[in-house]
């Protein structure tokens, strides 16, 4: 046992330091990949328990890639472009005006679609925006850091907006709408108190007005790359009806969204309802750009199912060598001292872990460790929730405790933008750990209200 032990600590604190490093830009699942397959070989993770982790995180996992397929489909009808161009329309010069507007986009494509998702969405437009406006890099630095925490962070209100959440609804048996019940309201709360927070924050380095765009984004873009096809003349025509074509694109997206919740309040395995409407969505781009669907595969980031597998595998040999038992003995004393206490406690410590360890194995670590304790219901969804909220929001502390922020940073880097820790820091030492406290209160007080 003692071996075991030694070799799953090591493999999972190697992991944790190659995915940060990311030698050569090396892809997280790749070391994560290596560390799940030395657990498996030793035997420290049996054959049914990997049959188990897929059962666990197989419809969770179909269901982020699905929602990520509709934003890359998305971007192939020119909506980075078209973002881009109404939101310096919207900003009418202020510099104020723009922070706000990219809160408010960030908050809906995660919404919309996932984290990681609205990351690789939103990062892209507003690079495109902001260097468009020739804003210098100092300036663009708060609108992109501001974005992505936002961004990250609104996973929270919904469980369907995350990878991690949805695993973790699995492990609680917990429903989508019984979810949104207990945390939209306290976290949307919590989501604004941080926007507003962050922009007394930024707000010295944000420019009061914009100067004027170098050219015509969304004309430019439609005119280079898509030509006429006969009776779909849609994306050569008035910006009118391009507006008005991709408000129908966003009311598809926002429908399938919903029947997500009615799929499950039925009991119907929300995989299904997201790939319908991913495959709905190729084919209406199909009919409408007569490409072919080849190039969709090549640019979804399949290796997010090998990242999620291969973590959750590292995190169940943990919990096989006696983790889960040991953090049980030392939460449960707190955790019995009331509902209050239980949601600091298990909130508190998930922030902890995941800016050390990252936030998918924090919460999974976390999860495990509140199925151990026999907990009523209602504390155990309430403390669960807490928890979310130390995963999406006290995660954000550090660049480096959410998929989605190494995401965000390696586009960063793709677009030659260099982002010193140092003015990550001096927004998130002050904004992450007093947005995490307040939406815990909200959380609490919520709860109690509502549902005790």
């Amino acid at each position: 046992m003692t071996l075991e032990i030694g070799i799953t600590v090591f493999t999972f604190l190697a992991t944790m330091l190659v995915i940060f490093w990311r030698p050569r830009g090396l892809n997280e699942a790749v070391p994560a990949a290596v560390g799940a397959a030395i657990i498996l070989l030793t035997g420290i993770v049996s054959g049914p328990d990997a049959a188990d982790i897929m059962d666990k995180i197989g419809g969770a996992a179909i269901t982020i890639m699905a929602t990520i397929v509709m934003a890359v489909i998305l971007e192939s009808f020119g909506f980075f472009h078209w973002v881009a161009a109404k939101l310096a329309n919207l900003a009418r010069g202020s510099g104020y005006r723009l922070y706000w507007y990219i809160q408010l986009l960030c908050f809906l494509m995660t919404l919309l679609f996932n984290n990681d998702g609205s990351i690789l969405i939103t990062t892209p437009i507003l690079i495109l925006l902001l260097r468009n406006l020739r804003l210098p890099t100092h300036q663009q630095i708060p609108y992109l850091l501001s974005g992505a925490l936002i961004a990250t962070a609104s996973s929270a209100p919904i469980g369907v907006s995350n990878l991690v959440n949805l695993i973790a609804l699995e492990i609680i048996d917990m429903s989508l709408y019984m979810h949104t019940a207990m945390m939209f309201v306290p976290a949307t709360l919590a989501l604004l108190f941080m926007s507003w927070l962050m922009f007394i924050v930024v707000k010295k380095r944000l420019p009061k007005s914009l100067p004027e765009s170098v050219k015509d984004i969304e004309e430019n873009f439609f005119t280079q790359h898509f030509k006429p096809i006969k009776g779909r003349k849609i994306f050569t025509d008035t910006k009118q009806k391009r507006s008005r074509f991709m408000l129908i694109l966003l009311l598809f997206v926002f429908l399938m969204r919903c029947l997500l919740f009615v799929a499950s309040y039925l009991a119907i395995p929300i995989s299904i309802v997201a790939v319908l409407g991913s495959l709905a969505l190729l084919a209406w781009r199909w009919y409408y750009l007569r490409t072919n669907p080849i190039d969709i595969i090549k640019k979804t980031p399949w290796h997010i199912l090998v990242f999620a597998f291969s973590m959750y595998v590292i995190i169940y040999g943990l919990h096989n060598i006696g983790l889960t038992e040991l953090l049980v003995k030392y939460s449960e004393p707190i955790v019995g001292q009331g509902l209050m206490y239980a949601s600091f406690a298990m909130g508190g410590l998930v922030s902890i872990l995941s800016n050390f360890f990252n936030n998918h194995p924090a919460l999974m670590i976390g999860t495990f460790t509140m199925t151990e304790m026999g907990l009523d219901p209602i504390t155990l969804k309430t403390i669960y929730l807490a928890s979310i909220i130390g995963s999406d929001i006290g995660s954000l502390l550090l660049p480096i405790g959410t998929l989605a922020s190494l995401i965000w940073l390696y586009i960063l880097k793709q677009h030659d933008i260099k982002l010193k820790w140092m003015d990550y820091l001096k927004v998130s030492i002050i904004v992450i750990p007093i947005s995490t406290i307040v939406a815990l209160f909200l959380l609490y007080y919520w709860v109690k209200i509502v549902f005790s």
